[in-house]
């Protein structure tokens, strides 16, 4: 039963992220994301130390914060100078990235569903996100490497959370404390400060439920499936980013994008399915 309230937990979060998706989008038009990034782990900052207790675990927390950081920075650098078409789908790369830095970290090898399914996540995503024939540009490696720093940061997660005398929480706060710095430090190159009702909302939503009771989930519930595992659970989040950007600000979903849906739902499943032995 663990094992299963792991993955529901974990699917959750991919509600919550997917979610973010559409609600940012329609925010942040003529607002500097840097800096509402900036806000929004500040706020969650905040929250974590007043909310949350045990001392902070600052070496691995920083360490995690490094990456998480590198991965926000370089995918809005990023998003500035290619489309949101190619940064989806080269973000999403961090899922089959995660089984080689689990492998170099964690020692940890895929199973052979797993192997299957991060191959099929590849076909998935890139039948949702349909990226165009563009040549590779600067916004492109930007994005490459927010995926390398997301997929190192999910199997540090799960690394770090398997050492059983700390409390999860006490990697929360140095990671959010530095993921916000980061974003402080590149606001001025992020344009003006724009502020309207959907942009609180947004903020609001992200920093509470999107981060500090994602992030707290993740570092509480990842190490009971492990990080390839995860990984492939963290496919639906461009499904429920798709789906609510369907429902809630209208953007069209073609058939090929429903494929690649189903795809990933596939690949997620199949990846977290037990394989009888003899």
């Amino acid at each position: 039963m663990g094992r299963a309230k792991a993955i529901l937990v974990l699917l959750s979060i991919t509600v919550a992220w997917g979610l973010t998706f559409p609600v940012q989008k329609v925010a942040l038009i003529g607002s500097n994301p840097f800096f509402y990034n900036f806000l929004r782990f500040a706020l969650a900052s905040a929250l974590t130390f007043f909310i949350l207790r045990g001392k902070p675990r600052w070496k691995e927390g920083l360490i995690l914060g490094l990456f998480l950081g590198i991965g926000y920075a370089t995918q809005t650098s990023g998003l500035k100078l290619t489309s949101s078409t190619k940064s989806g789908f080269i973000t999403s790369l961090y899922i089959p990235f995660v089984p080689v830095f689990s492998l170099l970290i964690e020692r940890v090898k895929p199973s052979r569903l797993q192997m299957i399914s991060f191959c099929l996540s590849i076909i998935g995503l890139y039948l949702l996100s349909s990226p165009s024939n563009d040549p590779f540009n600067l916004g492109d490696l930007l994005t490459l490497f927010c995926a390398i720093a997301f997929a190192i940061q999910i199997v540090l997660v799960t690394h770090y959370t398997n050492r059983k005398e700390y409390e999860e929480s006490t990697l929360l706060l140095p990671q959010l404390l530095l993921t916000a710095l980061f974003n402080l430090l590149l606001s001025p190159l992020g344009g003006s400060f724009g502020f309207k009702v959907s942009y609180v909302i947004a903020l609001l939503f992200t920093s509470i439920v999107a981060t500090v009771i994602a992030l707290w989930a993740q570092l509480k519930f990842q190490a009971c499936v492990g990080s390839n595992s995860a990984a492939l659970i963290y496919t639906a989040e461009p499904v429920f980013a798709s789906l609510f950007a369907f429902f809630l600000i209208s953007e069209k979903v073609t058939t090929t994008q429903f494929l690649g849906m189903i795809v990933l739902v596939v690949a997620s499943v199949l990846g977290n399915m037990k394989m009888k032995r003899r």
